[in-house]
């Protein structure tokens, strides 16, 4: 058998461009790499922290996700992901410049799973800052107009510990923060037939928040195990 090469990693087709941050990534979260049944190769940008890239616009830091695309790739991934949904606004950069698929947000989900949902039934949005996700990032990720927004904002945990960057967290009262925020995202919207969770740190709390509310629950996680099953088909005993 003869095979070819061509790449300095091999195995790892997904590759997840980071934000630069200390806070617990605990199992689930995007950042954890046994959260995942498939190989993937990170890369931090450095100076992309959470409070800039969410709360204030990731000003000035596409050129420095493009240059760490570009090493991911080079590096041999097959794909480009990031595990920050408001990065949907480098979306059309990052897919011109790095010459390999990219799935930037999770917010690229809801168009999707509105076409799954029965009439009379729409997705909603779970954010970790509602003040922040402009209509800029909704268009930027296909996201239908209308769509329904819920955060965690105004918590007692989960948000502050993110953007703030803090080295510790409480899991329980994160948990809690993003179910109640689910919640009171239904009560107000009784037509809610899912859920998309914008923010990859969410994807621990899923299964609570489908537990609660009772709907599926979509995350970058499902998003990228997609995306991975596209760039590495499975290939099956003949």
């Amino acid at each position: 058998m003869r095979v070819s090469g061509g790449k300095s990693v091999y195995g790892a087709a997904v590759g997840i461009l980071m934000l630069d941050a200390r806070f617990p990534r605990i199992p689930g979260d995007m950042g954890n790499a046994l959260t995942w049944p498939f190989p993937v190769h990170y890369r931090v940008v450095r100076t992309a922290s959470p409070d800039r890239v969410v709360r204030r616009g990731a000003e000035g830091l596409v050129d420095a996700f493009v240059d760490a695309g570009r090493e991911l790739v080079a590096d041999g991934v097959d794909g480009i992901t990031t595990n920050c949904g408001f990065l949907s606004l480098f979306q059309k950069r990052l897919a011109a410049e790095l010459g390999v698929p990219v799935a930037a947000s999770s917010l690229m989900q809801v168009a999707m799973v509105d076409r799954l949902l029965p009439p009379g039934r729409r997705t909603g949005i779970l954010t970790i800052s509602g003040s922040t996700l402009t209509p800029a990032h909704l268009e930027a990720a296909g996201v239908p107009e209308g769509a329904p927004i819920g955060s965690t904002e105004g918590g007692r945990e989960f948000t502050r510990v993110i953007l703030d960057n803090e080295p510790e967290l409480d899991v329980e009262a994160a948990r809690a923060d993003n179910v109640e925020a689910a919640q009171a995202l239904q009560a107000v919207h009784p037509d809610l037939g899912a859920l998309v969770l914008e923010c990859t740190n969410m994807m621990p709390y899923a299964a609570d928040i489908a537990a609660a509310t009772g709907i599926p629950v979509f995350t970058m996680e499902s998003f990228v195990s997609w995306f991975q099953s596209g760039l590495v088909p499975r290939r099956y005993p003949l």
